[in-house]
């Protein structure tokens, strides 16, 4: 009985350290679980069909903790994405981040553009999406995307910041080798 209690404590405290301090994930935890307490996933075009590839793995590059993003993106088989996915609430529930300007990372990565895709309560189909692109290099930077930037795709709705539900950092569209790390995400 106690434990049922305590994970819903513990997504409550997460949540509440996320909206007061804008980090979501700095990657210092062993395991994938953000610091909003869910679990980072990765996520390829083989859900449809496609035949991208991709691993997500955790690193220590010139002493920051990162979760990479490396594979290949093919546009075979109607595919063309690979993407590291993180749900901002345990429950699928929705985060407000209306406080915040929008979104900072520290990435680096092959020199190509990725993605930052963000899903809300407007999302009824997998391809809907709000997406902002930024560019990588190999060295660390960062990178501040406002929720201003955010496009949608394939849906009418602007981005209503306090209705998240998920982020993704997402190689797509083209034929490509990934790779990219992101060493902090959070909100700013």
């Amino acid at each position: 009985m106690l434990k049922p209690v305590f994970f819903t404590l513990l997504a409550v405290t997460s949540l509440s350290f996320a909206t007061t301090s804008g980090l979501i994930d700095d990657f210092r935890q062993q395991e994938s679980t953000s610091r909003l307490g869910t679990d980072w996933r990765l996520i390829t075009d083989q859900v449809m069909g496609g035949i991208s590839a991709a691993e997500m793995t955790r690193a220590v590059i010139d002493g920051r903790p990162a979760l990479c993003l490396t594979g290949t993106v093919s546009l075979e088989n109607n595919g063309g994405f690979v993407q590291m996915s993180l749900d901002l609430q345990h429950d699928r529930g929705l985060l407000d981040a209306s406080a915040f300007e929008g979104l900072r990372l520290i990435v680096r990565g092959d020199g190509a553009d990725y993605n930052l895709h963000l899903k809300t309560t407007a999302i009824q189909l997998p391809w809907q999406s709000y997406r902002a692109a930024f560019s990588t290099g190999p060295d660390w930077k960062e990178v501040r995307l406002p929720f201003s930037s955010f496009q949608p795709h394939r849906l009418v709705p602007t981005l209503d910041p306090a209705r998240l539900k998920r982020l993704g950092i997402v190689a797509i569209g083209q034929a490509m080798s990934a790779d990219v790390c992101i060493a902090e995400i959070g909100f700013y």
